[in-house]
């Protein structure tokens, strides 16, 4: 019988995972329980997903913030520091920026407005215009932009970020000036020392600091090595760390390669199925009402087995159905299109024909599906098992 169901997603509940526990074996195990549980059957070419959080928890990659301040002053010692394009979040940078005031001496922290990287506004684009500001040109001290936008607050988190920032740094016992920009290389102008905290430009801003003679250091060349026996990511240093306590960060998760790879042999040991595994992390996809772009990770997926890689190659069905196959419907419309998608090219790019798929790649669309089906609170699924996401009309 023709299976009329296409994508499943499923989150699957697992046991809290604590450091030293086999990830691997708890994953595969939890698959295969729910499997059991639930009554579906796993196939070839299902995907499992697995948490970055989790995965890191497992593997005890954490870091305090005396680690962190540790790594700052053996690079910058008694020198002023820019602090520049971080992202406005608790989570994901306050931990940090703990650290580096607690290892340095004075900061320059500078700031891009109207919003961060990722979509975090300080100011609304429409106050931006009516006060006649240029973000591309000009440049605030922290008097002008009070006196132009006052103290406002996220929308979503209730926090004025330039305060609070602010304060984690002095309460370290850290001198901080706070400036307001979007070129790189302005905060040359009060320091040649830099710490550039931009995820996805990040290499872009160590090029244009480097070419002017500055020292520049990213999140991603912090912690890259322990420091007194932490934790550390070897790829992406702090990039992706999360605050785990108020003294501790949980890094992302390093040597994944090795995981997904386990957790592969271990399914098809117990089923004789090929099935794809992955890590994710944040997806990459932005929310319409708060602006906010979710991918504060490096990257969707640091691990996933071959059979992952590449992008979709897909024909849009209502393109055929209005242009193709105009004059077709019912069975003879659907044989017609079925018979299409059977000898369509291994490579569709360019095409008319495949205008409007989703021209990504396979994690980051997976990932970010399992990003949304496991949600960040208290569902309890830190795995997703995809199914029939390989499947298309024809099959």
């Amino acid at each position: 019988m023709e299976r009329l169901v296409g994508t499943i997603s499923r989150g699957i509940r697992a046991p809290i995972i604590r450091e030293g526990d086999d990830i691997a074996q708890i994953v595969a195990d939890s698959v295969l329980n729910a499997s059991r549980s639930d009554g579906f059957a796993l196939r070839d070419r299902d995907v499992v997903a697995v948490t970055e959080a989790v995965v890191a928890r497992a593997q005890g990659n954490y870091a305090t913030i005396d680690d962190v301040a540790s790594d700052v002053k053996s690079k910058f010692g008694e020198e002023t520091v820019g602090v520049i394009f971080p992202i406005l979040s608790r989570n994901r940078f306050a931990i940090c920026l703990k650290g580096f005031a607690r290892g340095l001496k004075k900061i320059v922290l500078m700031l891009t407005y109207p919003s961060d990287e990722v979509g975090n506004h300080l100011i609304d684009l429409d106050v931006l215009d009516e006060k006649g500001i240029n973000p591309y040109s000009d440049v605030l001290d922290e008097k002008r932009y009070r006196e132009l936008f006052g103290y406002t607050t996220h929308r979503f988190t209730g926090v004025d970020y330039v305060s609070y920032y602010k304060d984690l740094i002095t309460a370290e016992g850290c001198e901080v000036e706070i400036v307001f920009a979007n070129d790189a290389r302005v905060i040359l102008n009060y320091t040649n020392s830099v710490i550039n905290c931009d995820i996805h430009t990040r290499h872009r801003t160590k090029r244009l600091l480097k070419n002017k003679g500055a020292k520049v250091f990213g999140l991603d060349e912090i912690l890259s090595k322990s420091v007194n026996g932490s934790g550390f990511n070897s790829k992406y240093g702090l990039l992706g760390s999360n605050k785990a306590t108020e003294t501790k960060v949980k890094l992302f998760p390093r040597d994944s390669e090795q995981v997904v790879e386990k957790i592969q042999k271990l399914l098809y040991d117990a089923t004789g199925k090929n099935i794809e595994v992955m890590v994710y992390g944040d997806g990459a996809f932005k929310d319409p009402v708060g602006k906010i772009w979710e991918l504060a990770d490096p990257v969707v997926s640091p691990a996933y087995t071959k059979g992952l890689e590449g992008q979709p190659n897909e024909v849009k069905l209502k393109y055929l159905a209005d242009n193709d196959f105009a004059h077709l419907k019912g069975e003879e419309l659907k044989k017609a299109i079925s018979e299409y998608i059977k000898s369509k090219g291994d490579n569709l790019v360019g095409q008319m024909v495949s205008q409007g798929t989703t021209p990504r790649r396979l994690v980051d669309l997976i990932g970010s599906l399992c990003d949304l089906t496991s949600g960040s609170g208290d569902k309890g699924t830190p795995i997703v098992l995809v199914q029939g996401y390989f499947d298309n009309y024809a099959e």
